[in-house]
């Protein structure tokens, strides 16, 4: 069951790198700098996940693949204005340094009958959930399952279509449930680098864009939580009919955990995850959700 997992993982950071140019560029950058030796020294703080709420598909059918893993479900969070729910979701206990999930789903019921007849146009040929028929502890098929198309290409007409109402619903009918996104753990990189502040401004040095919704680093309330993530990297995307257009793809994310208060006096050398704040944070989550929208990547 680990090793299925491990390589799960590992196809979905494989097929991510080679899409998004700005991760191999984020490696390079650092161990050009001396931050790290190899991408391995990075912890992944976690990775993310988009969905379509319908019938058969969303958050209720792809949670079952990393919860059969030994994932547990956790903290529920709204966006209300995105029209969005999602969870995150714990590694098991004997591999906590795996990266933790952040699935979303958007609750297409609530939008408009014209783009509701648009999604469920091509998800309605999903007639049952495809994680049911899958066998989960065959990590080339799930490898496999988690980067075929689940449904038409869309037409450039439609998509258009989607973009207007919900970036994010435009975003999930052309990239499926394509990395959304990864996250360096900035907390565990080298002294001068081991802060959300001195990490955004040596990626800014290095003329990395990053997204500025709400402000470029995104605090949490209690400001154990610091967030800030790159534009979405453009791609030339092959629509229905062979029509092409630029789109937003994919970004990368970087997390700072502060320490819990009552864990201030426990060496560094000493800490781990149980010692850092956990989960995450909606207001953060809202902004760096706009990683993939025309605000962003349009500058």
């Amino acid at each position: 069951m680990n090793t299925t997992l491990t390589t799960v993982l590992s196809g979905l950071m494989r097929r991510y790198s080679e899409r998004v140019p700005d991760v191999q560029r984020v490696f390079d950058t650092m161990m050009n700098e001396g931050i790290i030796t190899s991408p391995n020294d990075i912890e992944n703080d976690h990775i993310a996940f988009r969905t379509m709420g319908v019938p058969n598909l969303g958050l209720a059918s792809f949670e079952k693949i990393f919860m059969h893993y030994g994932y547990e479900k956790r903290d529920r969070y709204d966006f209300a204005g995105k029209k969005l729910t999602a969870y995150w979701y714990s590694p098991p206990i004997s591999q906590e340094n795996l990266p933790r999930i952040f699935a979303s789903e958007l609750r297409v019921h609530d939008l408009s009958p014209e783009v509701q007849h648009i999604i469920r146009k091509y998800t309605d040929t999903v007639t049952s959930d495809p994680v049911d028929s899958l066998d989960l502890n065959d990590a080339d098929a799930v490898d496999a399952f988690l980067h075929r198309p689940l449904w038409q290409t869309p037409t450039v007409a439609d998509y258009q279509t989607l973009l207007a109402e919900s970036e994010y619903a435009a975003w999930v009918i052309y990239n499926r449930y394509y990395l959304n996104h990864f996250t360096v753990s900035v907390h565990n990189l080298k002294p001068g680098y081991n802060t959300i502040d001195e990490f955004v401004a040596f990626l800014e040095h290095r003329g990395f864009r990053l997204n500025s919704s709400g402000g470029v680093i995104k605090v949490s309330p209690d400001g154990g939580l610091r967030q800030a993530s790159t534009v979405a990297q453009m791609i030339d995307a092959e629509f229905s009919g062979g029509e092409t257009l630029r789109i937003a793809g994919s970004y990368v994310e970087f997390a700072e955990r502060r320490v819990l208060p009552e864990f201030a006096r426990i060496s560094a050398n000493q800490l781990g995850r149980q010692h850092r704040r956990e989960g995450f944070e909606a207001g953060n989550a809202d902004k760096i959700f706009e990683s993939t929208f025309i605000t962003q990547t349009g500058k």
